[in-house]
C-alpha cells in the first residue's frame, strides 16, 4: 500500500500497532493512578467518582476529559487537604493539569505535521509532569493515612 508516495509494509504496520498498544498502556496506568488518587480522598470531597477516570480512555472524547479531570482532580484534592489539614499549593496541579490539556488539544488540530510534532512532544512532557503530579498527591495521602493510622492505635494501646 503506497500513501503519499511512501510505501508501507507489514512491519510498518507492526509497529505502528505496537506504537499504538504501548500507547494505551501508558494511559491504562496514567488513569490508574487518578482513579486511586481518587479513591483516598473522602466521599464528600470528591468532585468526580474515581471509575469516570477510565473515560480518559475513549480517544477523541479524551481530548475534553484531560480539562475536566485537571479541574475536578484539584477540586477534590484542594478539600482533602483542607479537611486534613494538609499545606499544599493552592489548587494542586491544576496548572499543569491545563497546560497538558491544551498541548494535547492542540496536538489534535490537523494542520502542519512540523506543528503536531513539536505539540505531541510538548504534550508528552506534561502529560508525564502531570501524571507524576498526581501520584506525588496520591503518596502524600498514602502516607497521611498511615501516619493517621499509627497515632491512631498507638492512643488507642496507651489508653
Amino acid at each position: 500500500m503506497n500513501l503519499n508516495g511512501v510505501e508501507i509494509t507489514p512491519d510498518m504496520y507492526w509497529l505502528i500497532g505496537l506504537g499504538v498498544l504501548s500507547g494505551l498502556v501508558i494511559r491504562f496506568f496514567y488513569c490508574n493512578t487518578i482513579r486511586k488518587t481518587l479513591l483516598l480522598i473522602d466521599e464528600e470531597n470528591r468532585f468526580m467518582k474515581p471509575k469516570e477516570a477510565w473515560l480518559a480512555m475513549i480517544p477523541i472524547f479524551n481530548i475534553y476529559w484531560n480539562f475536566k479531570l485537571a479541574e475536578k482532580v484539584s477540586d477534590s484534592l484542594t478539600n482533602e487537604f483542607f479537611d486534613r489539614q494538609i499545606a499544599e499549593e493552592p489548587n494542586p496541579g491544576k496548572a499543569i493539569g491545563y497546560s497538558f490539556a491544551t498541548l494535547f488539544a492542540m496536538s489534535n488540530i490537523p494542520i502542519a505535521p512540523s506543528f503536531l510534532m513539536v505539540m505531541n512532544i510538548f504534550s508528552f512532557i506534561f502529560f508525564i509532569r502531570y501524571w507524576l503530579k498526581v501520584s506525588t498527591f496520591k503518596t502524600l495521602l498514602e502516607e497521611h493515612n498511615r501516619v493517621f493510622d499509627y497515632v491512631k492505635t498507638k492512643t488507642k494501646d496507651e489508653s
